[in-house]
């Protein structure tokens, strides 16, 4: 895998789409990735609106290159939480392992960790992460999966070798 990935950061937020609220969980999405040594080359605030967030993610996914997406926001109960539904309709798989690692660090914290819907998953041959709205679940999920990162990105992007520990 080449030395650079190229990430993106969606925020989905009806309020910070409007300019009523600032992208504080993006904000820390992307310190967390750019300190990791990714390359941030995209990033939105858009409405819980089901159709635009698909579209953003067909478009960084498909046309933009990117081989990570974090999305944060819209993973919860509320009617306006519609992130599920919206990666349910363009990912190809979904990545179970990572989604369940970040609900269950979430549950050490928080019993509010287990009714998240977060998922994980795979459009051609990038990966997409969904992340809590609020900055703190944004850093505690991330901090979760990013020791996996680069392995999983090195295996989507081809890496035939053996998965043995090193």
């Amino acid at each position: 895998m080449e030395n650079e990935t190229r990430a993106g950061v969606l925020t989905i937020s009806t309020m910070g789409s409007q300019g009523k609220r600032s992208d504080e969980s993006g904000d820390i999405a992307t310190r967390m990735l750019e300190g990791e040594g990714f390359s941030v080359l995209k990033r939105e605030v858009v409405p819980d609106d089901r159709a635009r967030i698909a579209d953003t993610l067909m478009e960084w996914a498909d046309h933009s290159g990117l081989t990570l997406i974090l999305t944060s926001g819209g993973t919860g109960l509320s009617p306006n939480d519609v992130t599920p539904q919206a990666m349910e309709q363009v990912i190809d798989y979904q990545v179970p392992g990572m989604a369940e690692a970040m609900r269950a660090e979430s549950l050490k914290i928080t019993p509010h960790g287990m009714i998240s819907r977060a998922m994980v998953g795979v459009r051609g041959s990038c990966l997409i992460i969904n992340l809590p709205g609020s900055p703190a679940g944004v850093k505690e999920n991330l901090s979760v999966v990013l020791p996996a990162l680069r392995h999983a990105l090195s295996k989507l992007g081809g890496d035939t070798s053996d998965c043995g520990r090193h």
